[in-house]
């Protein structure tokens, strides 16, 4: 068999063109293309402006079942579908997000397609890219700032520093920052409280930056926030501290969308990063709406699995931007069926038709859920070559009998030629005129009741449990206007339940709220599940470990 060049080697090879090809493919203009280097660019807020106007393609959201640890290549077959549609003709552009440095230098070690199916320059997605990322902590950690500082200076607004409710953030995963004591050393560091860091993919202002519509929406979003409480329980507001401004410059140019190119030159829209399990997992409403004006086809993820990302693309950013997905790819392997049907990671290799059928219940359940938002589904069983005929068979006749296909999908090692089939499926299913979009839950519905209809037709559990207190918050904010706002679960992306070991389809377990976040600028309440964090830990071996430069001066060791 073929030895198999490493991702990295693979996007190293690559014949990238200028991106300026790039953005002439669809229609954008030299002058509003502001290029970093040679093969990414920054596209300008009046080119996106001048094209509101023109009518919206088609589009296609790529999901998944539960990660498992054989892998599943979500990101990898959206990058292919992208190409696959092209290549039959189409006009595509793929949107997807930005890598966050946490889960680089962690466990995942990248996050921009693989194989033949890859976006480019891979390196500088996967590191510090445009900046995107810092400017998103700067200005998150700018509003920190000037929280101590105003109680420094006498506390004209009355903050109560007990209910001090917004936390610092930093783009890298350290378990000894979840929860610190700051201000420190006397008197002339202010007054002692506990604080505590999020991943800067879980900030507020990341969530704010991926759903604002313009820096004039931005800016409002910002001065939304609530960072505080006063002792009387009134909250206090970002625009309160007159730090939406100022935190509007600094995101100026983070919120552009980023245009980049796959390994076959098409283009490819890399921007925003909230992670699904603690955040709504998608890319930017700006960058979606922009592609979806200059292409036939716009093929987007959304992170994890469809409990997770595909819930929260349909049920916060589409009623949000008021999108309208025509269908949606739910991304499957036969060896994770068989990890989800009791079989380890090192017997993986070995033909098991019986684990293929017993691990197909969790992608059963995935696509029914998806079928309950009116979208149509196909299934894209991502081929591995320890894959057997068989194996692919049983995959497929079980999906058949849920009413979908199954279209086995080559593009990690073929680029677009392996995954024409899939491509065709998604076109008819597209213009088919078969999808009737509409959320789980409406506006009006009392935020508890929302949790719960998720818990009971997504995860199929019996009920979410919270203790009075959490229950007692949710009616408060109710009170205060905010019982329209969808709900972001924050919940382990492994399993329908809070049990990440709980793989399959599980049915009858509880969803323990243990903490409740009210995010007024991005426009959602966050429900904190089980023992989820959003501040990740790195594991005992990191992926960063095997990071480095060569003598060449290349990276080695992205992935």
């Amino acid at each position: 068999m073929a030895e198999f060049k490493t991702d990295i080697e693979i996007a190293r090879a690559a014949r990238k063109k200028p991106i300026q090809e790039i953005g002439a493919k669809i229609g954008i203009p030299n002058e509003h293309l502001l290029p970093y280097g040679h093969d990414k660019a920054k596209v300008s807020a009046e080119f996106i402006k001048s094209v509101k106007g023109n009518k919206d393609g088609k589009l296609i959201l790529v999901t998944a079942i539960n990660p498992t640890p054989a892998g599943e290549g979500k990101t990898t077959t959206t990058v292919g579908l992208g190409d696959g549609l092209n290549r039959i003709g189409k006009k595509a552009v793929v949107c997807i997000r930005e890598a966050s440095l946490g889960p680089n230098f962690g466990m995942k070690g990248g996050a921009a397609g693989g194989g033949l199916a890859q976006v480019v320059p891979m390196d500088d997605m996967n590191l510090h890219f445009t900046g995107d990322f810092h400017a998103i902590t700067t200005a998150h950690n700018l509003l920190s700032a000037l929280i101590d500082n105003h109680i420094y200076w006498g506390n004209e607004l009355g903050i109560d520093i007990r209910r001090v409710a917004w936390r610092r953030v930093m783009d890298m995963n350290d378990r000894a920052l979840r929860e610190i004591i700051c201000s420190l050393g006397g008197v002339a560091n202010g007054f002692p409280r506990e604080a505590g860091f999020d991943i800067t993919v879980a900030s507020e202002v990341m969530a704010i930056l991926c759903l604002a519509t313009d820096l004039k929406d931005l800016e409002k979003r910002l001065g939304d926030i609530i960072v505080a409480y006063r002792r009387d329980k009134s909250p206090v507001y970002a625009r309160d501290l007159k730090a939406d401004g100022a935190m509007a410059v600094l995101l100026k140019d983070a919120i552009q969308p980023n245009l980049v190119q796959t390994l076959e030159n098409n283009p490819a829209f890399v921007h925003g990063g909230p992670f699904a399990n603690i955040a709504h997992g998608c890319n930017s409403v700006v960058a979606t709406t922009t592609a979806l004006k200059l292409a036939d086809y716009v093929v987007t993820e959304a992170g994890f699995g469809a409990d997770l990302g595909a819930e929260k693309f349909f049920d916060i950013k589409c009623r949000k931007a008021g999108l309208h997905p025509a269908a949606a790819v739910i991304v499957a392997t036969v060896r994770a069926m068989k990890m989800n049907g009791g079989v380890k990671k090192e017997d993986l290799g070995k033909e098991n038709i019986e684990a293929v059928r017993k691990g197909c219940l969790n992608l059963g359940r995935h696509i029914e859920n998806v079928h309950q938002f009116g979208v149509p589904v196909v299934v894209a069983i991502n081929h591995f070559t320890t894959d057997t005929d068989a194996e692919i068979r049983a995959l497929k006749d079980f999906v058949a009998s849920m009413g979908a296909d199954a279209i086995l999908c080559k593009h990690w090692a073929q680029g677009s030629a392996g995954i024409e089939d899939l491509a065709h499926r998604v076109v008819k299913l597209a213009e088919s005129g078969a999808s009737q979009f509409s959320p789980l839950y409406p506006d009006e519905m009392p935020l508890f009741e929302k949790v719960n209809t998720i818990v009971k037709r997504i995860y199929r559990g019996d009920e979410a449990i919270a203790d009075k207190s959490i229950r007692d918050q949710l009616h408060a904010w109710e009170q205060a206007g905010y019982g329209h706002l969808p709900v972001c679960m924050a919940k382990t992306q492994y399993s329908f339940s809070t049990d990440p070991n709980l793989r399959g389809a599980p049915t009858g377990h509880t969803v323990p709220v243990r903490e409740v976040r009210l995010s007024a600028g991005a426009g959602f309440v966050v429900i904190i599940c089980g023992e989820i964090m959003t501040m990740p830990g790195l594991p005992k071996a990191p992926s960063s470990e095997k990071i480095f430069l060569n003598e060449q001066g290349q990276i080695e060791g992205l992935f």
